[in-house]
C-alpha cells in the first residue's frame, strides 16, 4: 500500500514552497480578493487543465501540475478569507500567513484521511481527467452557493468544497508522479 500521507505531504511541500516565495515577493495582496474572485481564479485554472487534457497543441509552456498547484494555493487563500474576512489592504504578515496556510492544510489533510478511510482510497483508481471534472463540478457548486449569498438548505458549505478541491488536486498530482 502506498503511503498516502507521505505523498500528500510531498505535494503540499511543493505548494507551500511556492506560496511562501510569492508571499515574500508580493506580500498578502490577495487579502483584498472577495470569495467570488478567488473562485473565478480557481475556475480559470481548472478550465485550463481540462483544455490541456483535451487539446494536443499547447501555446503556453506550462503543464497541468502548475495549474493544480494554483488551485491548491487559491483554495487555501479562500479558506483563510472565509475565516478572516476580506481586508481593504493587505493585513497579514509573512509569519501569520504561513501559519494560517499550515492550519488550513492540516484541517484539509485530516478531512482527506477521514474520507480516505471510509472510501478505501478509491481515488487511486480514478483518472486525472475525472478528478479535474470533479473540481469543475465543485466550482459550479461554489458559484451557486455564492449566488445564494452563502445559504444552503441541505448541502455542505463553501469551505468543504474548497477542501475537496485541494484534496482532488493533490490526488491528481500524485497520479501525475509529483509526490
Amino acid at each position: 500500500m502506498k503511503n498516502t500521507s507521505q505523498q500528500y505531504d510531498a505535494i503540499i511541500s511543493i505548494c507551500r514552497d511556492l506560496f511562501t516565495k510569492k508571499t515574500k515577493d508580493y506580500g498578502t495582496a490577495w487579502r483584498i480578493l472577495r470569495l467570488p474572485s478567488l473562485t473565478d481564479q480557481i475556475f480559470i485554472k481548472a478550465q485550463r487543465i481540462r483544455s490541456l487534457q483535451e487539446n494536443d497543441v499547447r501555446k503556453v509552456d506550462e503543464d497541468e501540475v502548475s495549474e493544480f498547484i494554483g488551485i491548491i494555493n487559491y483554495c487555501i487563500m479562500a479558506l483563510i478569507q472565509i475565516e478572516k474576512g476580506i481586508a481593504q489592504q493587505p493585513d497579514l504578515g509573512y509569519d501569520e500567513a504561513v501559519k494560517l496556510y499550515d492550519e488550513k492544510i492540516g484541517l484539509t489533510k485530516k478531512l482527506m484521511e477521514d474520507k480516505n478511510h471510509d472510501y478505501g482510497e478509491a481515488w487511486r483508481d480514478m483518472r486525472v481527467s475525472s478528478l479535474t471534472d470533479l473540481i469543475l463540478q465543485k466550482l459550479l457548486r461554489v458559484k451557486q452557493i455564492e449566488d445564494n449569498q452563502g445559504k444552503t438548505l441541505v448541502s455542505e458549505g463553501i469551505d468543504a468544497n474548497y477542501q475537496d478541491m485541494i484534496n482532488y488536486s493533490v490526488f491528481a498530482m500524485i497520479h501525475l508522479g509529483k509526490a
